[in-house]
């Protein structure tokens, strides 16, 4: 018998006690065991939960029980869960946790606890909700030198493209859409900034590349600029906008970046949408090989939660062999030195001057004109494959050098 204690009774929590409870008899089969959930820690009262019997307000019952041997965090945030966490380390108790906020922040302390206490800190379920992704980088693809990762790694926001695309709403309403059919929070700062896909892919390059990769440090935008006449230009070069997270070794750096980016039709993300995410990692030996399938939701998390608790189950003694190694200096590359091509939307007084002030700073080019045009004056262009700093340079000369107004400008991802 494994006893396991839950911290936090929100959405993900109830859903790891709901799956140990419905599949408990495939579970025991497939751990070699029986788990029970012999404690859930909340603050809150929960009169009516199917639960209340194993409910607890006091974080010494579950702390002070020898017979509990995995916790499952499912707090949220890096203030409480982060104690919790190595108090439960500390006291020789494995950990389980969906807290991608937490892994990204605290990830090389934690592991390192866990590998000191013999314990196992596993976090499967922080990236890509349901989809296997964590384990395979980790196991089946270890035998691969990974050359980068790149992912659909948010489903509110491939909702909300996947609505303005599909249907032509304005951000705004794809966005109040998404709240109200439970897909986006009421405060959705951090899915339509970037910081939740930012998060994730700073936790799966840590892993792939074995060194620390701290979220802080990648360059990160969010869609909230992105607008319907933008998705009309992607649509007229082949291309579907997608919120990107990418990351790959690049001059003895890694380079990392979440943005808006349009994927070309034949992209392995371009057909990706609604909520769902799909994790595209390239590999020396395998190639590329793809993950997908729904990125969040009570259950599809909680899967992948108890996922974890079988395999400390399965092998109670295995402890934490990979840490992540912390650099002394900051091991990505700045944004400025990264080189990629853009589609810059804009609008002129005089198109065909302004046509020729754009050949004559950016060098050969692109021109991009719609059919059914969106407005008399606009058009867009995709520029060379240059630095960001030179791009930068080039575009704050064009719009000082003529009456041209820059009306967005948004990655091209190949």
């Amino acid at each position: 018998m494994v006893n396991v204690a839950i911290l936090g009774y929100g959405v993900v929590g109830s859903g790891v006690a709901e799956v140990i409870k419905k599949n408990s008899e495939s579970i025991s089969q497939r751990a070699g065991t029986d788990i029970k959930v012999k404690w859930i820690l909340d603050i809150r009262d929960f009169p009516d939960s199917p639960d209340k019997d194993v409910l607890t307000k006091n974080a010494d019952d579950v702390f002070n029980d020898n017979e509990v041997s995995i916790i499952v965090e499912t707090i949220g945030g890096a203030k409480i869960a982060h104690e919790f966490t190595k108090r439960a380390l500390m006291a020789g108790k494995s950990v389980v946790t969906s807290n991608k906020e937490l892994v990204a922040t605290h990830g090389p302390e934690l592991l390192q606890l866990a590998k000191e206490n013999g314990v196992s800190y596993l976090f499967e379920a922080s990236v890509g909700g349901g989809i296997p992704i964590i384990r395979p980088l980790n196991q089946c693809l270890a035998a691969n030198e990974i050359n980068g990762i790149t992912g659909i790694l948010n489903g509110t926001t491939n909702y909300i493209l996947t609505q303005m695309k599909r249907e032509g709403k304005s951000f705004e309403a794809a966005l109040k859409e998404a709240q109200q059919n439970g897909y986006a929070e009421q405060n959705p700062t951090a899915d339509v900034e970037g910081h939740d896909a930012c998060r994730k892919i700073a936790i799966l390059s840590s892993i792939a590349y074995n060194e620390f990769v701290d979220c802080e440090n990648i360059y990160t935008e969010g869609i909230t600029k992105i607008t319907v006449d933008d998705m009309k230009y992607a649509d007229a070069i082949g291309g579907v906008i997608k919120l990107i997270a990418v990351s790959k070794k690049a001059n003895g750096k890694i380079f990392a970046r979440v943005s808006p980016a349009i994927v070309l039709n034949e992209h392995p993300l371009a057909n990706v949408e609604d909520v769902f995410n799909a994790i595209v990692v390239n590999g020396d030996a395998v190639g590329d090989a793809m993950f997908y399938g729904r990125g969040a939701g009570k259950l599809p998390t909680a899967s992948a939660v108890v996922a974890d608790v079988i395999d400390i189950a399965k092998h109670p003694g295995s402890g934490t062999a990979s840490v992540w190694e912390r650099t002394q200096q900051n091991n990505i590359l700045p944004i400025e030195d990264s080189t990629t091509k853009f589609l810059v939307r804009v609008t002129a007084k005089n198109k065909e001057d302004a046509k020729k002030d754009i050949l004559s700073i950016f060098g050969e080019i692109q021109l991009v004109e719609l059919h059914s045009k969106v407005k008399d004056n606009e058009f867009a262009f995709i520029s060379c494959k240059n630095t960001e700093s030179e791009f930068k340079t080039k575009l704050d000369k064009l719009e000082s050098a003529s009456d041209i107004t820059v009306l967005n400008r948004i990655r091209i991802e190949e």
